[in-house]
């Protein structure tokens, strides 16, 4: 069975309204996501899922796929067990919509460890953190491993702390890009939010409460993710740096 990309997209946003349909360079950022995930060798389709019509419109008119889903999801994971209940897969990658510069051997990277482990029901990734202000910044959420690269925990406060002052070695940025299996996906989004998922407003942690494991994969080309104003100005200036 095929691996499919399932870029979740709404048109609202607390801190940028419309990003969905910002331009980036004169192109939509949600188009610009989906020529990007497209390049990946492993995935046999991507789909972009979305509850707005003018999203739809513009990745259509890009000759994208488009799949209109219901408006009352809580989550991209929600709206990506909505496309998995329909479309068939073995593996399911959910793509933020707000990276427009994703880069396609990342998600080649994510996609092999699932390939290769069977057992293996979720993954995602994860770069290290040498910047002492996104360290301390609790929008960048951090990750730790195990010896195996499976998740211990993620969180919006540094960690693992250094008593000793610093940025550790061992200090990763968690990317929000994941892969599931097809019954895993539609099982966790079946679940109800942890306690620890609704104090740190991470819905990762509804599978590690649960005990289920996260592989972390580490990235090979982490790239800028679009949150905030001020991310969609440096996301135009990459744009006009690389045409």
């Amino acid at each position: 069975m095929p691996v499919i990309a399932v870029i979740p997209a709404r048109y609202d946003s607390s801190r940028l309204p419309g990003k969905a349909l910002a331009e980036i360079g004169g192109v939509p950022m949600i188009v610009r996501v989906w020529r990007q995930t497209r390049r990946a060798r492993s995935l046999a389709r991507v789909i972009v899922a979305t509850d707005d019509e003018r999203i739809a419109h513009a990745v259509r008119a890009a000759g994208g796929e488009a799949e209109m889903t219901a408006s009352t999801h809580q989550s991209g994971t929600d709206r990506i067990a909505e496309v998995a209940a329909r479309i068939n897969a073995e593996i399911y990658l959910n793509v933020q919509g707000d990276q427009p510069f994703i880069a396609p051997e990342d998600l080649d990277a994510l996609v092999a460890p699932m390939q290769a482990e069977p057992a293996l029901a979720m993954a995602t990734l994860a770069t290290p953190i040498t910047d002492r202000e996104e360290w301390y910044n609790p929008n960048k959420v951090k990750v730790v491993c195990d010896g195996r690269g499976d998740a211990i925990y993620f969180s919006r406060s540094p960690i693992p702390f250094a008593r000793d002052g610093g940025v550790p070695a061992v200090a990763r940025r968690h990317i929000g890009v994941y892969g599931y299996r097809r019954d895993f996906l539609l099982r966790f989004a079946a679940l109800e939010p942890g306690v620890l998922e609704q104090i740190e407003k991470l819905e990762q942690l509804r599978a590690l409460e649960r005990g289920y494991r996260i592989r972390v994969v580490a990235s090979v080309a982490p790239s800028m993710e679009v949150d905030t104003p001020d991310d969609l100005m440096r996301a135009n200036q990459a744009a006009a740096v690389n045409k």
